[in-house]
């Protein structure tokens, strides 16, 4: 690693309580107090990825901004961040940072969009990345400050600002922080950086831009097909999907596909066929163009345009019948999600 001098500007304050304040005062916290980023820390973070201050990471060419390894590290710094997590940070930064991902169009837009990070490949473990009880909840370190250090990524560097950027009429709390592993013990399936082609020994992290997500309650069910029938209902409802659904099953839903020895494949295509809206409701809701016609009652129009737009993850806690659907931002090509491989 190439040592170079860092560049950002640096502040001599008189106490910890003043640091604080001063952050809050230059707008560069997401409303909750930071851990202030002082030249040894953020070195120790660099060399935890092996870069140079300097080191591009990403650009955002609508907004002619430019990531370097030493803004990231700063914002980990912040975000309360542990040096081994760095990588990972830098992954997401590459994989966000991807035309496709549409790194801009998901910061600028009035919807609620947020970055759902989901940690594969044994350094999930390592870091302890929660998979499991609370998954999306607060109490995990690796969790909350990954996801954490993305935000501030997006406000200071990228000027992704609430009010100013930052356009979501509502937000979520995944704006907050949305970072997962998955619960390889509890799934019947491969993992998802394996049904993309990586080794299951590879570390990886895949990078979504999502709404909000919906809980779906169901202790009843007893078949994958009664299970798949509801969360079909469910993404009806949500009908913002369009390109890609993400389906977060729990360890107990995902015990009937078990049990049934179904496939991932086999769930996917069966959510693709009957996740369907009829093409009167879209023409009534002026999703789609035209008159209503006869016939239109019965032309069932898929939520996803092929089985690949459903991505089935497995995590939380082994009781209780609760997943989430999340719809992917934007709906169509407006976004897609980006597998990256952590570097360490």
């Amino acid at each position: 690693m190439e040592q170079t001098n860092l560049t950002s500007e640096r502040v001599a304050v008189e106490d910890a309580a003043n640091v604080i304040e001063f952050y809050y005062e230059k707008g560069w916290t997401d409303g909750l107090p930071v851990v202030p980023a002082t030249e040894e820390r953020v070195r120790e973070f660099l060399s935890a990825a092996g870069r140079s201050p300097s080191d591009v990471i990403g650009v955002v060419p609508t907004r002619g901004r430019v990531i370097t390894a030493e803004k990231v590290a700063i914002n980990a710094v912040m975000a309360g961040c542990r040096p081994e997590y760095m990588p990972v940070l830098v992954a997401v930064i590459e994989a966000m940072c991807e035309p496709e991902f549409n790194y801009h169009g998901s910061q600028a837009s009035t919807g609620s969009s947020a970055q759902l990070i989901v940690v594969n490949g044994p350094i999930a473990a390592d870091l302890e990345v929660n998979s499991g009880v609370n998954v999306f909840g607060p109490g995990v370190r690796a969790n909350s400050t990954i996801g954490r250090a993305v935000r501030l990524i997006n406000m200071n560097v990228t000027g992704g600002t609430p009010g100013i950027l930052d356009k979501s009429t509502l937000g979520q709390g995944g704006k907050y922080s949305m970072c997962i592993a998955e619960n390889e013990q509890a799934s019947p399936w491969e993992t998802l950086h394996v049904q993309r082609g990586y080794a299951a020994t590879e570390n990886t992290v895949t990078v979504f831009a999502v709404m909000s997500p919906l809980q779906v309650s169901d202790g009843a069910s007893n078949s994958p097909e009664a299970l798949l029938d509801n969360f079909a209902l469910a993404m009806n409802g949500m009908r913002n999907g369009m390109g890609e659904f993400v389906i977060v099953m729990s360890p107990e839903h995902a015990r009937l596909f078990r049990n049934a020895e179904w496939s991932k494949r086999q769930a996917m295509e069966y959510l693709h066929e009957h996740a369907a809206v009829s093409a009167e409701d879209l023409k009534r809701q002026g999703r789609l163009s035209g008159d209503v016609e006869p016939g239109d009652a019965t032309d069932m129009q898929p939520l996803v345009k092929t089985s690949d737009g459903i991505v089935f993850l497995v995590a939380g806690g082994e009781a209780g019948g609760f997943s989430s659907l999340i719809s992917r931002w934007g709906g169509g090509t407006s976004s897609r999600s980006i597998t990256k491989v952590i570097k360490t």
